[in-house]
């Protein structure tokens, strides 16, 4: 068949039903649990390619067109073709072909999560939908009794509500009127579609949306026509999911308020709920993170239990994103890897200490993190890192949050640093930053859907200090490399954070080098450092939870300790009394 469209390599039949033809695509091991993709509107089944590709890696994938789509044939007249429960006679119809023996797992989004609603609702599928998920569609029933509630017993919020999602719904008006929208679309508006949605929703190049457009978006209209008003009017009472469902908002949706969903319960005792940061074509824009929420959720299902949640702070923020950060082994790095990982996104820890990692992606795991894996790499190595990020790209996708937390420390004079000492402080401190942020802040540029760049700077960077004329440059250049990238990637909704702590208890206090003194003066050092930051005993865990606020907040520069917040005041309003301070010799 020559209707696979962009799914290179799959299996495509022709399923016959009320006097149609669906083209139906499939992919992976029929053996294994079918996981069923139903596209939107004004969409083909190729919204799902990348999504479907990484599923046929776990599980037997079916799309198809839905009628008047694609590579489907449309129904004549036009006019009551596309009720839902023709659609729902369409589902049944594939489920047959591809899946007789087994329920399929369910997913929709737009108005495949619609038609997907009215599918895991209905008594005739019972036993069919082994579950379901859902997003950027509701039910129209549950919409419905969502506006009657709103109307019996209005309130200023409830009001508010209304007149915000009537707002967001402008286009169900403009599909409702005779002939103007089929005329739009197979004229200038479907030529001028694939450019207005990749600019709005920051697509990423390619061939979608497919040739097509014009005709599916025009048959597509009877989808808001045959069903919005019957359904809004008079919705049914009965409309309670059979089998488990996954609802996935994106928070940016510019079309469908996060409102819609909140007596979801009520209809949906089995559910499991994850957000987004993004907009509506999730499909096309964050394929990595459905999939891995996909597999999870059909796995669990298939075993007999719920999903797990990560039960940290910032779950609706951060859950199943994916994260990499850098000197993971211990310290901040261990404490923020795992402060993501409960927080439900998926982890990549990387270290030079290859058990370090591992055994940080063993307890992110553990933490909540549906997904964590271990690197080693030196971040100082430009083509070993260059190695990290083609293979991360490769295996784990596109990170929406990089934090650049590898650093060592030195201390002495100036004239005692030799320049080797120089050379290795900054290779770790400043260009293992830059490797990071250049390689991880090109891709997630690229791919055109923002992210955050966090690099963890010091209170050194803004405190001079006679003992540690090394280690403050090369903080202080990572703070302004921070600020500057902070101003050239706001355009492309990247985020820069610079986290600055002061004295925390970590390991890197016995492993820094103090120049100008021989082995054992330098062991007693480490030793009597080591004893005065546990004395301190700030734990690094609070700089984790820093690093996370400013990633949902997107703040600049976060002094965290009580010093490093007192010390960054005085840089600014009495930089003479610091100047002063930096003259006194420490406690060693």
């Amino acid at each position: 068949m020559t209707d696979a469209g962009t799914l290179e390599g799959a299996r495509v039949r022709r399923v016959r039903t009320d006097g149609i033809e669906l083209s139906v695509a499939e992919l992976g091991d029929t053996e294994r649990p079918t996981v069923l993709l139903v596209h939107g509107y004004p969409d083909s089944k190729e919204v799902w390619s990348e999504v479907a590709v990484r599923l046929a890696e776990r599980f037997h994938v079916v799309l198809y067109d839905v009628r008047g789509h694609g590579g489907s044939t449309a129904p004549e007249p036009l006019r009551g073709g596309f009720t839902l429960e023709k659609l729902t006679d369409d589902f049944l119809a594939v489920v047959d072909a591809v899946s007789p023996n087994r329920p399929v797992h369910l997913v929709g989004h737009d108005w495949g999560s619609v038609q997907g609603w009215e599918f895991a609702t209905v008594e005739r599928t019972e036993g069919r939908i082994a579950s379901f998920t859902s997003m950027s569609g509701p039910s129209l029933d549950h919409l419905g009794h969502w506006i009657k509630r709103r109307v019996r017993r209005p309130t200023p919020r409830r009001i508010g509500q209304l007149l915000g999602q009537g707002a967001r719904s402008w286009y169900v008006y403009v599909l409702h009127t005779p002939v103007l929208p089929e005329i739009a679309w197979r004229g200038p508006l479907g030529k001028w579609w694939p450019g207005l949605v990749r600019r709005a929703e920051r697509l990423p190049r390619g061939d979608y949306p497919g040739a097509s457009l014009p005709t599916d978006a025009a048959h597509g209209a009877w989808l808001y026509r045959d069903n919005l008003r019957t359904r809004l009017t008079d919705p049914r009472d009965d409309a309670y999911a059979h089998a488990p469902v996954q609802l996935i908002t994106p928070l940016g949706d510019q079309f469908l308020s996060e409102r819609l969903y909140d007596d979801l319960e009520s209809w949906a005792p089995q559910l499991t709920r994850r957000t987004l940061p993004d907009k509506h074509w999730i499909p096309r824009t964050r394929p990595d993170q459905l999939a891995a929420w996909i597999t999870e959720f059909v796995t669990a299902t298939e075993q007999g239990h719920r999903a797990p949640m990560a039960a940290g702070k910032h779950t609706d923020r951060f859950g199943g994103q994916l994260v990499l950060v850098t000197g993971a082994a211990g310290g901040i790095g261990r404490a923020t890897a795992l402060a993501f990982a409960e927080a439900g996104a998926r982890v990549v820890a990387v270290d030079v200490d290859a058990e370090g990692a591992a055994r940080t992606a063993e307890s992110s795991r553990r933490a909540g993190a549906p997904e964590a894996w271990a690197e080693t790499v030196d971040v100082s190595d430009e083509q070993a890192m260059e190695k990290l990020a083609e293979r991360v790209a490769t295996e784990y996708g596109v990170i929406d949050v990089l934090v650049n937390n590898a650093g060592i420390g030195l201390s002495g004079a100036f004239l005692d640093t030799t320049f080797e000492d120089w050379r290795k402080v900054l290779d770790v401190n400043l260009w293992g930053v830059i490797h990071g942020c250049r390689l991880f802040g090109r891709q997630m540029a690229e791919r055109g859907q923002g992210g955050h760049i966090v690099n963890i700077a010091s209170a050194a960077a803004y405190l001079p200090s006679r003992s540690l004329p090394a280690y403050s440059t090369s903080k202080a250049a990572v703070l302004m490399l921070s600020e500057c990238l902070r101003a050239e990637l706001a355009g492309r909704k990247i985020g820069v954070s610079a986290i600055c702590p002061g004295i925390v208890n970590t390991g890197i206090t016995s492993t820094a080098r103090f120049a100008g003194v021989d082995a054992e003066e330098e062991k007693r050092r480490q030793r009597r450092t080591a004893k005065l930051y546990g004395l301190r005993n700030y734990p690094p865990e609070k700089v984790a939870e820093a690093v996370l606020r400013a990633v949902v907040r997107d703040q600049a520069v976060v002094p965290v300790t009580p010093e490093a917040r007192g010390g960054r005041l005085m840089s600014r309003f009495a930089p003479r009394a610091l100047r002063a301070l930096a003259r006194l010799e420490p406690p060693l």
